[in-house]
């Protein structure tokens, strides 16, 4: 390895990310890792985590973080607290541009970027976050077992996370804002079959009621101007996603919502040396053990690249 290129950079620092960078080490290259703006993802968001096996009391989001870079770090992964904010994957060599104007030289970059959630943007969905407040049914739902809950959205994800909380909760109220929802004629079929899903058209939030938990939300027919309040144990917002992917979009192929586009059963990309892995890449499942699973499968798959170019 040349002083001054390294063999394998990871740009991201969620369970893809920090996955990715245990491995590469095991694997002897040395891999440098930048976190990002949010270290650790969309988990440190995340209170009670209890679906990722290995933890069977369960543990805090941020506190799963903190072991995985614990874990990158032992193998020596040199973790930076710093942003990519421009890329170039026009030759061999990629060159990473830090926030502080430093240019990163790689042999293999890894990207593990992640997606964000969308929010409402009300100040009381901030309040009760992780109080009540969620993005994930299938993380969360368990903890309102034989409670109400509210979803909003009228999508594909608001579509299947309310069939999903429907099997653990007596009522599951479906916010829609307008008179039809966005779903796939399938999902929305599935919905309107499910009778413990009671569907609110043309509704919107207003505010998320309660003070140390939720217990319920204030809301308004667009059409007839009428307030109500729906009680309610859970809100989940399911509006969809961002892929933190935006300085990727001149040498990717992505989707129309920005997932980037791997190879069938890889995580290689069309540019050589470039992987993606997590949420960056995964639109359906979102999931921090997928997203580990596909960070072990993107530093695999530099390794093989790495060792076919005669590089390691």
């Amino acid at each position: 390895m040349s002083d001054d290129i390294r063999y394998c950079t990871i740009i991201g620092s969620g369970p893809a990310g920090y996955t990715a960078a245990i491995y590469a080490a095991r694997a002897n290259l040395k891999p440098l890792l930048f976190t990002g703006k949010e270290p650790g993802g969309q988990l440190m968001i995340t209170t009670d985590v209890e679906n990722y096996p290995g933890y069977p009391e369960g543990i805090m989001g941020p506190q799963m973080m903190a072991d995985f870079q614990k874990q990158a770090e032992r193998f020596e992964t040199e973790v930076r607290y710093e942003m990519i904010t421009e890329v170039d994957f026009s030759g061999p060599v990629h060159v990473l541009t830090t926030e502080s104007g430093e240019k990163i030289k790689t042999y293999s970059t890894i990207i593990s970027t992640g997606a964000s959630a969308k929010w409402l943007g009300l100040e009381s969905e901030v309040k009760l976050m992780n109080k009540g407040v969620s993005a994930c049914a299938v993380c969360d739902g368990f903890f309102y077992k034989g409670q109400e809950v509210i979803v909003v959205g009228g999508g594909d994800t608001a579509a299947e996370e309310a069939t999903y909380l429907a099997k653990l909760c007596p009522t599951v109220h479906l916010l829609v804002r307008r008179d039809e929802m966005r779903a796939s004629k399938i999902m929305q079929k599935r919905v309107m079959n499910t009778k413990n899903i009671q569907v609110h058209w043309n509704t919107e939030t207003v505010e998320i009621l309660g003070e140390e938990g939720v217990i319920g939300a204030k809301v308004i027919n667009n059409k007839t101007n009428t307030e109500s309040v729906i009680d309610a144990s859970g809100f989940f917002v399911a509006i969809g996603h961002k892929p933190n992917t935006d300085i990727f979009k001149d040498w990717l192929d992505m989707d129309e919502a920005g997932y980037i586009i791997t190879k069938p059963d890889s995580t290689k990309t069309k540019v050589e040396g470039l992987f993606a892995s997590g949420d960056a890449q995964d639109n359906i499942y979102r999931q921090a053990v997928t997203a580990a699973g596909t960070g072990c499968m993107a530093a695999l798959d530099a390794e093989r690249y790495l060792a076919a170019k005669e590089i390691i």
